[in-house]
């Protein structure tokens, strides 16, 4: 065999090893509000974003967020369900809420004007790798918008 037809073959060897051996990355995660919906009686329905960004499945333990629309407490979103994110994956965890009257009327107010609705999301999410036990807490600031979902009545995004 020529040589550089061995150099070839050991360098593309060596290149598929390194892929194979990648190192494990634990990354803080992050959280934000993908879909709220207002049902008839005033209780809102929260889909949460959650975003793995670690190389590796994560499992979440626990979630604990206080929310604020437009400057204005709205309540805690709140679980304990565990669910397993598998690596640099998002998974969405629905939630529901009986937001304050001064947060309802916000978003009544949003939602009947067609115009967007500023939150903001603070508190904590426990994971851990899904391979061991050690959880640990994650802090989660996030402030955004959401805007009505032309067609679907109550629904902002």
């Amino acid at each position: 065999m020529k040589p550089w037809k061995l150099l070839t073959i050991l360098l593309v060897t060596c290149a598929l090893a390194a892929c194979a051996t990648g190192q494990r990355r634990v990354s803080e995660p992050a959280a934000s509000l993908q879909q709220l919906t207002v049902a008839a009686d005033g209780s809102w329905s929260v889909d949460l974003r959650v975003q793995n960004y670690s190389s590796i499945p994560m499992r979440f333990d626990s979630v604990q967020l206080d929310l604020q629309i437009a400057d204005e407490s709205a309540g805690t979103l709140s679980s304990t369900a565990p669910m397993t994110i598998g690596s640099e994956s998002a998974d969405v965890l629905t939630l529901t809420l009986t937001p304050s009257a001064q947060a309802r009327l916000h978003a009544a107010d949003a939602l009947a004007g067609g115009r967007t609705l500023a939150y903001r999301i603070e508190g904590t999410l426990r994971a851990a790798p899904e391979d061991r036990g050690s959880a640990r807490d994650y802090r989660i600031r996030r402030a955004s918008v959401l805007s009505p979902v032309p067609g679907l009545p109550g629904v902002m995004r």
